[in-house]
């Protein structure tokens, strides 16, 4: 069965090192197409397999990887169940590579563990595509082979020609050198750098994608969320972005959060309704967003902004006026 062959695969990249994907398949007795699978398997999986292309080249372990199965408790197990229908794997395109992956990691636990384990497991439901109002919850689609690509570029440490269509432009090609793959409310970013600069890529924006040869120019250990944070703190502090004091109707926050840049700040008030800071590109962005949210959302400040919503309204309702 295919677990088990997971688990010889990473067993004899442990104790043989780096082995090229005719050898694996010659002792694992398949195709080398079914150990590329295998391969691309355990990396959405989380194993730190990675490729290194050459005439001495194959496949190798990240030195200090250690993993025992069977050591799996019911609690591991569970999490590991769950983890695979998470948004944010979905959003880089690992959902169901994930999800497969950790049920046949759990079919290696002793029977007792693995049937509590996929009892529990078949009790929780992790993000439905839709919510409690049936609102429904959508994904960013980005092309299978677009994510493959770069997850390998990723993973390798090479560098990545991508064809990019960022917001109101042309697509164009550009060469990064990747650092690492983020997802936020199931939309997923890659962080990269190009001719030295930091620069942040939407994945659904990423029209096509080749891994290149040549290693990508960036630091051996990497800290992706101190340079998301970095990252985000700069966005927020560059251009003509407004920020925007109001009160929301808490059943219309999600509506809000898809139209804001980010959210800055945010509390429940005592009359029940959210006390928000959130930020917009700019002055006409925030009049149209809040306008959608009608009399749930009320704008507290900045001053011009009260004011030309109030125009506004003021206009429709001249325009409805009878008298």
């Amino acid at each position: 069965m295919r677990a088990d062959r997971l688990v010889s695969l990473v067993l004899l990249l442990r104790q043989r090192g780096r082995m090229t994907a005719d050898a694996l398949a010659r002792e694992l007795e398949v195709s080398a197409r079914t150990v590329l699978r295998d391969i691309e398997a355990l990396s959405s999986a989380g194993v730190p397999v990675y490729a290194e292309r050459g005439r001495h080249g194959g496949f190798a372990l990240m030195p200090g990887f250690r993993t025992e199965l069977t050591g799996l408790n019911h609690d591991e197990a569970l999490a590991l169940l769950t983890a695979g229908s998470k948004g944010g794997e979905q959003a880089l395109g690992l959902g169901s590579a994930l999800a497969s992956a950790m049920r046949k990691v759990v079919d290696a636990l002793p029977d007792g563990h693995r049937a509590a384990a996929g009892d529990a497991a078949r009790r929780f439901l992790v993000d439905p595509e839709s919510d409690l109002l049936s609102r429904r919850l959508t994904t960013e689609e980005v092309p299978a082979a677009v994510l493959a690509e770069v997850r390998r570029a990723v993973l390798a440490g090479h560098r990545l020609r991508i064809r990019y269509a960022a917001a109101g432009q042309v697509p164009r090609p550009r060469t990064v050198d990747p650092i690492g793959l983020v997802t936020v409310r199931d939309r997923g970013y890659l962080l990269a750098t190009r001719s030295g600069e930091d620069r942040t890529y939407r994945l659904s924006r990423i029209l096509a994608a080749e891994e290149l040869p040549e290693k990508a120019e960036r630091p051996q250990r990497v800290d992706l969320d101190r340079i998301w944070r970095d990252r985000s703190a700069r966005f927020l502090s560059e251009g003509d972005h407004l920020a925007v004091r109001l009160l929301l109707e808490p059943a219309r926050r999600e509506e809000l959060l898809d139209t804001a840049l980010a959210v800055r700040a945010e509390e429940p008030g005592p009359d029940g309704r959210l006390h928000l800071t959130v930020t917009f590109q700019d002055a006409r962005h925030a009049e149209w967003a809040l306008w959608q949210l009608g009399t749930d959302a009320e704008a507290l400040a900045p001053d011009s902004l009260r004011a030309s919503l109030h125009a506004r309204a003021a206009a429709l309702a001249a325009r409805y006026d009878d008298r």
